[in-house]
């Protein structure tokens, strides 16, 4: 929307004089347009609408193609060609423009064509106080001898203040004093002459030092003011002020030179004589001085700088220091020297790690980013260049990812069971010469994941278990091995059957976290000689991974079964019947033969056979291995018709165990020719016989109730210990 030409007037900070309404009037007669602005107006504020001051119709002002001609005016000014409203363009600052010249005018003109005419626009720029006094400089140094007499005059620099008129400099002000006056007066041109007037005599050793505050004033709304500091330095008659041979040394030096080493050497000279003529070098007390005057010392007499303390290129390039020499009588001239420091390759390279990820994965895939490590020189230029890279370690690489940045990758695949921790060292080495270099360790583990089977230590193992062990003791321990750690490398054992028809959990356990083998029973070699069972070691990984194993139990036997006469059959008395000997038997002649088994194996099951006693029976011998009963001599007709034998069955365990046979041996062509002997010898030997087997049996009950007793004994002692633990069959 388009506002008025009357109320855009009235929302600006312009103002449009009787005079210049009175020219808008006339523009058709004179052709000139006057508006008065006040400078820093706002952007793309409204001047006014032109296109009515000069009476055109706004709908023709793009078909009269209405413009402005002036390269000056064009920066700052802009026409609307929809609204003929004239526009600020950019800031105006009357004191740019005008330089402090009054009045400030900006003109231009205004074209319009079908038909041509030109019209001649000028704007007066009008001041604002926007601008305070200002002296330069703000500091003023008066020196005057202390028998300086009153009403002496100091001339003064007055103050500028770029506004004009009321807004620039009106008057003055000193501070509160009781020994000077300030005097203003006017010059012919219209300028402002100060002058700073004695009002009595000054004392040295009283004030040697005077410091007053000139205050400059302008006359605008609000007002503005500047100020100025006037030092007066009271002195002895001292007429010359020293001079530096040059007003500006400069000299450069490397950072790594010694303490105490001379650098530059400051000269300056007074044409006074004597006190007044003796010079004493100092840094000068200023702001910057300060903190540097500690790196360096300055010889008083000789004016010699030297390094006081160690020069560090990368904390400080550059120095400046203000240097004053100073006369007997009070006078001081200064100079700068200026000190370059030349950098010196005495930084290594500084390795950070700003990122780091440990433990990783053993089947971290290859690229896999382990850490960031930043780069960091403190030199300039080549001697701060770093190259970095690492030291023994094929399974990592460094890929530069700035300047100063290094990403730490994975190159190949990791193995933990290999290599559980890396010590990976890297090396930066600067460009520098002599190159610097630096170290750093990071110390990377590698951790576990579920990538080993338990493996068992042997190929088979075998087990041999002596037959009559007890229930629950341990038989065997069986061990498999996990690289992995921790659950990876928890082993879980079980046991199962190899020989379905063999139920392995009726006769063993295992300890499922030892491998422990316990029998759950007593094993008998006569029933039973051997297992195979298969021992699983699973860990507890996740997947679980597990393997097998075949374990061969083999029973040892015991000597523990006597000898078994199978021939001659026994009869009730442990005696045989009795045997038919031909009395006409040539030596050597077989009579009978003792046979018998063992239920043991190997050695135990070994037999040999012999006679009780040799001298017994002369007229008979025995073969120890296969138990044949043989003459030994030709029978006479003295000899007894009636022979026994006691034959002894030993096996070749330990201890040795036997059973014994007694044969009856009768001498005779045939039954009737001992029959009534051996009727009545018989009878005879029952009776013995009887009586020996009653005290047998006294004997046997006997040893049956000291058996029993030891058991009891045994059995109870036996419940009283802690029971084994025992363990079933995992399947």
């Amino acid at each position: 929307m388009i506002l008025p030409y009357q109320q855009i007037h009235k929302g600006l900070m312009w103002q449009v004089t009787i005079s210049i309404i009175f020219s808008c009037l006339c523009h058709s007669v004179s052709g000139q347009i006057h508006y008065s602005i006040k400078e820093e107006i706002r952007k793309d504020s409204v001047i006014a609408n032109i296109a009515d001051d000069l009476g055109l119709d706004i709908n023709q002002l793009s078909s009269r193609k209405l413009r402005i001609v002036s390269r000056a005016a064009e920066k700052y000014f802009l026409v609307n060609m929809d609204t003929g409203n004239l526009y600020v363009k950019d800031r105006i600052d009357r004191e740019t423009l005008c330089l402090g010249a009054a009045p400030c005018h900006l003109s231009f003109d205004a074209v319009v064509e079908n038909p041509l005419n030109v019209f001649s626009v000028n704007i007066e720029i009008q001041d604002i106080n926007d601008n305070s006094p200002a002296f330069f400089p703000d500091v003023f140094s008066v020196e005057t001898i202390e028998l300086t007499s009153a009403g002496t005059r100091f001339a003064l620099q007055t103050a500028e203040d770029p506004d004009i008129g009321s807004n620039s400099v009106q008057t003055y002000k000193l501070s509160d004093n009781q020994y000077f006056t300030l005097s203003e007066d006017r010059n012919p041109d219209g300028s402002t002459f100060l002058e700073l007037v004695l009002e009595k005599p000054l004392d040295r050793e009283t004030q040697g030092h005077h410091e007053l505050i000139l205050t400059a004033l302008d006359g605008g709304k609000p007002v503005r003011l500047g100020t100025a500091l006037i030092r007066i330095i009271v002195t002895d008659a001292n007429d010359n002020f020293p001079i530096f041979t040059q007003s500006v040394y400069k000299v450069s030096v490397n950072e790594n030179t010694p303490i105490n080493t001379t650098i530059i050497t400051v000269n300056a000279t007074d044409k006074d004589e004597g006190m007044n003529g003796q010079i004493t070098y100092s840094f000068s007390k200023t702001s910057g001085n300060v903190h540097r005057s500690g790196i360096f010392s300055l010889h008083p007499v000789t004016g010699e700088m030297k390094t006081h303390s160690r020069l560090d290129f990368e904390l400080t390039h550059n120095y400046e220091l203000s240097v004053q020499a100073k006369d007997g009588g009070g006078l001081v001239a200064h100079c700068k020297v200026l000190i370059e420091v030349i950098d010196e390759n005495d930084n290594a390279p500084e390795i950070s790690l700003t990122s780091l990820s440990s433990p990783i994965p053993e089947d971290s895939t290859p690229g896999t980013i382990i850490a960031l490590i930043k780069v960091n020189d403190q030199d300039f230029g080549i001697n701060g260049e770093v190259d970095c890279k690492l030291l023994e370690e094929r399974a990592f690489s460094l890929i530069s990812s700035s300047a100063s940045y290094f990403k730490l990758v994975t190159v190949g695949s990791l193995d933990r069971e290999k290599v559980s921790t890396y010590n990976i060292t890297i090396l930066a080495t600067d460009r520098g010469s002599p190159p610097l270099s630096s170290r750093k360790s990071i110390i990377l583990e590698i951790s576990d994941v579920n990538d080993n089977s338990p493996v068992f230590h042997k190929s088979t193992y075998i087990a041999y278990v002596q037959e009559n062990n007890l229930p629950g003791a341990s038989i065997f321990s069986i061990q498999a091995i996990d690289l992995d750690t921790g659950d990876n490398a928890k082993i879980i054992y079980s046991i199962s059957n190899v020989d379905a028809d063999l139920p392995v959990t009726a006769y063993l356990s295992i300890n499922i976290e030892t491998g422990v083998l316990y029998a759950q029973r007593s094993f008998d070699y006569e029933q039973q000689n051997e297992f195979l069972i298969q021992v699983s070691a699973r860990d507890n990984g996740s997947p679980q991974l597990s393997s097998n194993k075949t374990l061969t139990i083999r029973i040892v036997d015991q000597n523990d079964s006597a000898p078994k006469i199978l021939y001659p059959s026994l009869e009730n008395d442990g005696s045989t019947m009795f045997e038919m000997v031909p009395f006409a038997s040539e030596p050597g002649s077989l009579i009978t033969k003792v046979v018998a088994v063992d239920a043991d194996s190997g050695h135990n099951a070994l037999l040999s056979y012999t006679f009780l006693s040799v001298s017994e029976s002369p007229y008979f011998t025995i073969s120890q291995h296969n138990g044949e009963i043989r003459t030994s001599r030709i029978f006479q007709e003295k000899d007894p018709l009636n022979q026994k034998v006691l034959v002894i069955v030993k096996d070749n365990g330990h201890p040795c165990l036997s059973s014994s046979i007694t044969i009856n041996l009768v001498i005779a062509n045939n039954f009737q020719q001992v029959s009534p002997k051996f009727q009545n010898k018989l009878t005879d030997e029952d009776h013995h016989s009887n009586l020996q087997l009653y005290l047998v049996i006294g004997l046997a009950v006997i040893s049956l109730l000291f058996i029993i007793t030891v058991l009891s004994v045994i059995i109870s002692k036996y419940k009283k210990s802690k029971p084994l633990p025992m363990f079933g069959t995992l399947s």
